[in-house]
């Protein structure tokens, strides 16, 4: 029997209607290579300006995680040849990000356990290949839209707590109005780390496991790794450290490439670009964000309205749906019934309009 230590890498892209060092539009699904600059695509002598807006709800999510903000940050270069990224290496936040030492709780068997957020960093996002054939094509709108990278420390055990924690993410993040969470556009993306050992052995030699599209995948591609390191480890082998990809129509993990470590990427200071550096007003503005935590909200709703766990559950599931049943009550009606009437007339004609509570 072994036990497992689970990490995750979360990309969240966030809502600003412009990329982080440039003023292309920032939207997802125009036509190729439409929304680029000089500046996003690296010509000589372009110059970045950073989107305080992209500073500011990057923040935002980092307070909402509970973690120490940073009175200031900068940004490294990252140092890799990837040909859909023009630069040749990534503005990233490497040695000052924008929060460190957090958490987030998640529910697990009915009872909370708290997961720790090592640190959340900004970073720009690369391009799009895509293969046809025996050409590649490339499309550089999406080079330079802004992430959030959020490390979690190894503290999931299971590829069902990772599922779990993912769908918690996604709760607060479009409660906060920072990212729609649509993992099938790439707005939330996430890698994973896994490690087995012994019990009481501390942590194991982690694989890295990428190509993670939906939160299913996450659970499935953590199961098997779990599994496939155990049988290693049974025969008397060694894990080898290395990156994986999840290969969704085989249901297994496959050799990418042995893994880097952070002084592979060679970071150094951008030089293009000063530090940022936080203000009283500028601190002050997050708490216009600040929301009442999705996990939080659905405990209250049972205690307050005495509705069920599956009600409070649905309710929270998207805000506006939890103001709408709130407002609702405020209004005289029975909070069950309120409950009962959204999750089941309602739903049925939002479903068949295809629209959502607003």
């Amino acid at each position: 029997m072994y036990q497992s230590f689970i990490g995750l890498e979360i990309h969240i892209r966030l809502n600003t209607k412009t990329k982080i060092f440039c003023q292309c539009k920032a939207h997802y699904g125009d036509d190729p290579n439409t929304n680029i600059c000089p500046v996003c695509m690296g010509y000589p002598g372009a110059l970045p300006s950073l989107n305080e807006e992209v500073m500011r709800l990057g923040y935002a999510v980092a307070k909402a995680l509970n973690c120490t903000l940073a009175p200031a940050c900068s940004f490294e270069r990252k140092n890799y040849f990837y040909p859909d990224l023009p630069k040749n290496y990534q503005m990233s936040q490497f040695a000052h990000p924008v929060g460190t030492n957090g958490w987030l709780e998640i529910e697990v068997g009915g009872q909370r356990k708290k997961i720790r957020i090592h640190e959340c960093h900004l970073e720009e996002d690369a391009g799009k290949m895509i293969h046809a054939g025996d050409m590649s094509l490339l499309d550089y709108n999406r080079t330079g839209i802004p992430l959030l990278e959020i490390v979690t420390d190894p503290d999931l055990t299971t590829g069902e707590e990772a599922e779990i924690l993912l769908h918690e993410l996604r709760r607060l993040v479009r409660h906060l109005g920072v990212c729609d969470g649509n993992m099938d556009e790439g707005s939330l993306k996430a890698d994973a780390n896994v490690s087995i050992n012994l019990p009481g052995k501390g942590l194991g030699r982690k694989v890295e496991i990428k190509n993670l599209n939906s939160s299913r995948f996450v659970r499935k591609g953590l199961s098997y790794e779990i599994e496939r390191q155990a049988a290693v480890l049974d025969k008397g082998g060694t894990i080898q450290q290395e990156t994986r990809l999840w290969n969704e129509n085989r249901d297994q993990t496959e050799v990418m490439r042995t893994k880097e470590n952070a002084n592979d990427y060679r970071y150094f200071p951008e030089p293009d670009l000063p530090p940022f550096r936080t203000s009283p007003e500028f601190i002050a503005s997050l708490d216009a964000l600040m929301i009442e935590l999705p996990i939080e909200r659905r405990a209250r709703f049972m205690k307050e309205y005495r509705v069920s766990a599956e009600q409070a559950a649905f309710l929270c599931e998207e805000r506006a749906e939890a103001d709408y049943f709130e407002a609702v009550v405020k209004k005289g009606i029975d909070p069950v019934a309120a409950a009962t009437w959204l999750g089941s007339d309602v739903q049925k004609q939002l479903n068949r309009l295809n629209i959502s509570v607003t």
